[in-house]
């Protein structure tokens, strides 16, 4: 121990050594700012213009918050979204010297300056989003620009599955007015037919007017389809009938359940329109402007610093009382 004592001023320079090379290390690299925030489930009220419309009577189910955070953190993550971000957000905010480095590289690093993980284990809803850069003001905006861009795919999404499961829909109920229309056609022709065999009948038996029956104190036209042939309404009658029908533009005012078909239709395609305001998640807090960086850890580096030139001056200082009892025991013999 003695021997080691006369060599303290090795030991000394080397650690006043090490931590100056520690100390400008930390003092004269750049600061590395970190910025963070956590994203959480919507609320009830967020998603509820979703589910416009959305009844079992319109056959279509309504999305919970679940549903909806899902897409977003679907998005948040994807590697589509960190591909567009990187080539569209980060590397034109970066120097022309910094984007000489080949494309990986770059890549690796943005890996390293923007990260979505976890918040914590107990709480599997919790996603923290975090950016480091050397500017402060840059890493807030960095995060806001992500998220912001995460939130408008995840809408874009939902917007796009209402709109295609409302649009097959639309389409059932179009095929059905189609169809509706074409038997309103056949049904106009069927009665034009059953009109001119009954004009037929009655010029053959010159029946210009229908009846009139009197009895039992009631007085009604003959001629009812439901009680009378077709003929009993008279020659007049008949051809005004005719003529009726075969002027006739349209036959959707006499088509049933055609209006209420064409009501659920324009729903449908109207639905995408309808929906609006509405969130796919929420912040727990604000985007905080870091003030102090995350690196370097100067006291830290001090210690670190200290600690390697206290271990290599005990090594040096061994080796120097090693080589000095061998110097020591040759001169002896």
């Amino acid at each position: 121990m003695s021997a080691l004592w006369r060599q303290r001023l090795v030991i000394i320079g080397a650690v006043i050594v090490t931590t100056a090379i520690a100390a400008a290390y930390a003092f004269l690299s750049k600061p590395i700012y970190e910025a963070k925030v956590v994203v959480v489930p919507p609320t009830q009220n967020d998603v509820a213009n979703y589910n416009y419309g959305r009844t079992p009577e319109n056959e279509l189910a309504p999305f919970n918050v679940k549903d909806v955070y899902g897409v977003f953190l679907r998005n948040l993550q994807a590697d589509s979204l960190r591909r567009e971000f990187f080539y569209k957000t980060y590397l034109p905010s970066l120097s022309e010297a910094d984007r000489k480095k080949s494309i990986e590289s770059l890549y690796s690093d943005f890996s390293k300056v923007l990260a979505v993980s976890l918040a914590g284990k107990d709480n599997p809803d919790r996603y923290a989003v975090t950016a480091r850069d050397e500017h402060p003001e840059q890493t807030v905006i960095l995060i806001g620009k992500y998220i912001g861009r995460a939130s408008e795919l995840a809408k874009k999404e939902m917007i796009k599955n209402i709109s295609s499961e409302a649009d097959v829909l639309a389409r059932n109920l179009q095929q059905q007015i189609v169809s509706i229309r074409e038997v309103g056609l056949k049904s106009r022709e069927d009665s034009i037919t059953k009109l001119r065999e009954a004009l037929v009948v009655a010029e053959a038996i010159g029946l210009e007017k229908p009846p009139i029956v009197s009895g039992n104190s009631e007085v009604k036209v003959a001629g009812s389809l439901d009680e009378q042939p077709l003929y009993m309404r008279g020659i007049k009658a008949l051809k005004a009938e005719i003529d009726n029908l075969e002027t006739r533009k349209s036959d959707d005012p006499f088509i049933n359940r055609l209006r209420v078909l064409q009501t659920k239709s324009k729903f449908y395609t109207d639905l995408e329109s309808n929906i609006r305001n509405v969130e796919v998640f929420r912040m727990d807090g604000q985007v905080e402007l870091p003030d102090t960086p995350v690196q370097p850890k100067k006291a830290l580096l001090l210690l670190l610093g200290a600690m390697l030139g206290l271990i290599v001056g005990v090594i040096i200082a061994l080796f120097r009382i090693f080589f000095s009892n061998e110097k020591h025991n040759l001169s002896k013999n």
